[in-house]
Formats: structure tokens, C-alpha cells, sequence
């Protein structure tokens, strides 16, 4: 097992401008996200740095703005690779799967924001590849949505999707535990769809 920790969008547009994130709250979130980027350090596993580019006339992650920059926390330490994307997918016209590939990695632990729109994409992409995936569930996002299609809040949202990601795609974990499981040598394990289904019917 090679794991690499990938820390998608930590910009201030989810702490101070227009895309706050709700539920888990920053003051949770991103000390959980510093936490697994030093413990990632520590423990000689690559550090993969995203950042989100947008249009300058964008309302959100205007390439230059204030929104756009990393957060301090997440600017100010070692990384290994850097990538600036425009797809939700952190592998969406970028050099991951080739940086991957080049670094003998087979498993990705996704951290950062938001939980339902680039880590969805980006497991989902991951899980499809073959790669093993891991969510740190305390380390990531949502904002609440409304549209014409409904309303969910944020709670909603991470929940939901962070169950979702658990019944095959990704191992969805605390920082926690996959920092005991980082010190084990382990890995952490995914459920699957047929069980995730079973328990519900019987909880009926």
C-alpha cells in the first residue's frame, strides 16, 4: 500500500468569501486537515496540494482574488506535488493519474472541500481507475444548498454523501483513526452496497 493524502480546495472562499462551508464547521475541519498534512509528513507519505481556478470575472475562486488563495495553514506547508484544476475531478485535465502512476501510489486519502462536488467527483473518478480511496469525513465539507430541485442543508449533504462513498467507493474514516491506521501500516476498509442496503431494510 502507497498512500498519497490529496488536499482539494483549502481556499479562503469556503472560510470568508461566498461558499462558506456549514457542517463539519471550518473550526473542526481544518484543524483535522492540518493534522493529517503533518502526520502525512511525518510519516513519508506524498502530499498532493489543490487549488481551484475560476475566471477572474467569477463570483467564486477568481484566479488572483483574495477567495482564490490557499488558506494560511494549508499555504505555509510541505507538499509534494501542486495542482490548480478547473473541473470538479482532481484528476479533470490535470497530471494526476500520470503523477500517480510515476510515484507507485495505489491508495488516495481525500481531505479538503466540498464533500459532495470535488471530493465526490474526484472519489468517484479514483474508485473507477482501481485506486483504493479514503475519505476523512472530519476533514472535509458542505455548504446547503436550494434550487428549483429542492433544498438540502449541509448536515444533510455530508451525510448523505459521506454514506454513500462508504458502501464501495471510499473507506470513510475520523482523522483519528486513519492517523492510527497510518501508524499501524494498515488500510481502512470500505462497506459495500449489498450491506449498506440490507441494515436499512432491517432497520424498517
Amino acid at each position: 500500500m502507497r498512500r498519497a493524502l490529496i488536499v482539494i480546495d483549502v481556499q479562503n472562499e469556503y472560510f470568508s468569501g461566498n461558499m462558506k462551508i456549514e457542517y463539519p464547521p471550518v473550526d473542526v475541519t481544518l484543524p483535522n486537515i492540518v493534522k493529517a498534512m503533518d502526520a502525512a509528513r511525518a510519516a513519508d507519505i506524498p502530499v498532493v496540494r489543490v487549488q481551484h481556478d475560476a475566471p477572474e470575472q467569477s463570483p467564486i475562486f477568481a484566479k488572483g482574488s483574495p477567495g482564490w488563495q490557499l488558506h494560511d495553514e494549508v499555504a505555509k506547508r510541505a507538499f509534494n506535488h501542486h495542482i490548480n484544476k478547473t473541473y470538479a475531478s482532481v484528476f479533470t485535465g490535470t497530471d494526476l493519474a500520470q503523477w500517480i502512476a510515476d510515484n507507485g501510489v495505489d491508495t488516495l486519502t481525500i481531505v479538503g472541500y466540498m464533500t459532495h462536488n470535488c471530493d465526490a467527483a474526484t472519489i468517484y473518478e479514483a474508485a473507477h481507475k482501481g485506486l483504493s480511496v479514503e475519505f476523512l469525513a472530519d476533514a472535509s465539507g458542505s455548504p446547503s444548498y436550494e434550487n428549483a430541485a429542492g433544498k438540502a442543508s449541509a448536515e444533510e449533504i455530508h451525510r448523505v454523501f459521506r454514506t454513500v462513498f462508504h458502501s464501495g467507493f471510499a473507506a470513510v474514516a475520523s482523522t483519528e483513526d486513519w492517523l492510527a491506521a497510518v501508524r499501524a501500516g494498515q488500510a481502512l476498509e470500505r462497506d459495500n452496497i449489498y450491506m449498506s442496503v440490507q441494515r436499512a431494510r432491517k432497520a424498517v
